[in-house]
């Protein structure tokens, strides 16, 4: 028995450092892609794939919570033109208007899923629709957002003074900066997933998405967990709707229409739902860079790509990043739900001071 227990560890000890290895190899990489690629043009997908990657991440955190959003690209939007008005009209800097546009769109996320979430299932995903459209429109109809014709002239970041080195300076011909703060920003998004994955309120999400009823019946409210679910996708949406603002410089309403999240689905389908981080990433890349690759033939691309998603759905149902679970475990649904049952009593606390006893 000994020499399992310190097999295992030998086991999990190379996997972690494999992982770490892994990271640290990723990193260098992503910071010398700029050295490496000198097209504009690669930037600026490489910068589009960071944000479509978020925007794939809020659409697993929701779903680990049994919920199908039709609205990502709504509140993308409306971090930015959140971001757009503050520093066009109120002449604020783009620094504090970064993170003021993802706290009015976690409370615009706050007060549409107060009411939302509490129609679960497919009255959820119509509702979302149904923002998904109108907010389009809310865009196109009202002055104070440009109309139809949108926004135009909207102020790049503020230049990042730093002591004994020059400005650095955000330039649409020089797209390093862009790129740089992009790493940033997805950067402190997955480490704020991962934060909520790990704490409690993940091993609440996780149990609500195995069986909301088990999870209830155990003491987890559903409506709070998913409420905050919903409020902290919100926000990282409208983060990500900030840079896209300022970066593109301009916006329209049809930039934010409801296909566009459909694509943020297909990232994250494409890259594997089972892996929350990884699998967005690695979706987004593939999904904005093998299309503009196959622009060569460009009559034959979308065939190309929906023969793609096609063979992907029916053959690799877990994603691209299922390929790496060599082994899955089959269990009778009687089992399943006992399996879920010991794991929520045994880890999940029922309630707050209970899980500060716990500590």
């Amino acid at each position: 028995m000994d020499k399992l227990w310190k097999k295992y560890r030998l086991n999990r000890i190379n996997i972690r450092s494999g992982k770490l290895i892994g990271l640290v190899v990723l990193g260098v990489i992503l910071v010398l892609v700029p050295w490496l690629v000198h097209s504009p043009y690669y930037m600026h997908l490489l910068i589009m794939v960071g944000i479509y990657a978020v925007l794939a991440m809020t659409f697993i955190f929701l779903l680990r919570t049994g919920l199908i959003t039709l609205a990502i690209a709504a509140f993308w939007g409306i971090g930015a033109y959140s971001s757009a008005l503050l520093t066009m009209r109120l002449d604020l800097s783009f620094w504090l208007a970064l993170p003021l546009s993802a706290i009015i769109t976690g409370i615009i996320g706050f007060c549409i899923g107060y009411i939302f979430v509490r129609s679960p299932g497919f009255a959820f995903i119509i509702l979302t629709a149904s923002l998904g459209m109108a907010i389009v429109h809310v865009f196109g109809t009202f002055d104070v957002f440009g109309g139809y014709l949108g926004i135009t002239g909207i102020p790049a970041p503020d230049p990042i003074l730093l002591p004994f080195l020059a400005p650095i300076k955000f330039s649409r011909v020089d797209k390093t900066a862009y790129y740089y703060l992009m790493l940033f920003l997805v950067l402190l998004v997955v480490l704020a997933l991962r934060a909520f994955y790990s704490a409690w309120t993940g091993r609440a999400w996780r149990a609500i998405g195995l069986s909301p009823r088990l999870a209830e019946s155990l003491g987890v409210n559903l409506f709070r967990y998913r409420l905050l679910a919903f409020v902290i996708a919100s926000a990282a949406a409208g983060l990500m709707g900030s840079f896209y603002a300022h970066y593109m410089q301009s916006l329209v309403p049809g930039a934010f229409v409801v296909i566009k999240t459909i694509y943020a689905h297909i990232y994250a389908i494409l890259g594997g739902i089972g892996f929350a981080i990884s699998g967005p990433v690695i979706g987004a890349f593939i999904m904005t860079i093998v299309p503009e690759l196959l622009r060569v033939v460009r009559e034959f691309e979308p065939i190309f790509t929906g023969l793609f998603l096609i063979l992907l759905v029916l053959f690799l149902p877990n994603g691209l990043l299922g390929l790496l679970s060599l082994r899955q475990r089959v269990e009778r649904p009687s089992e399943s739900i006992a399996r879920v049952g010991r794991w929520i009593r045994d880890y999940l606390p029922t309630s707050r001071s209970e899980h500060e006893n716990r500590k």
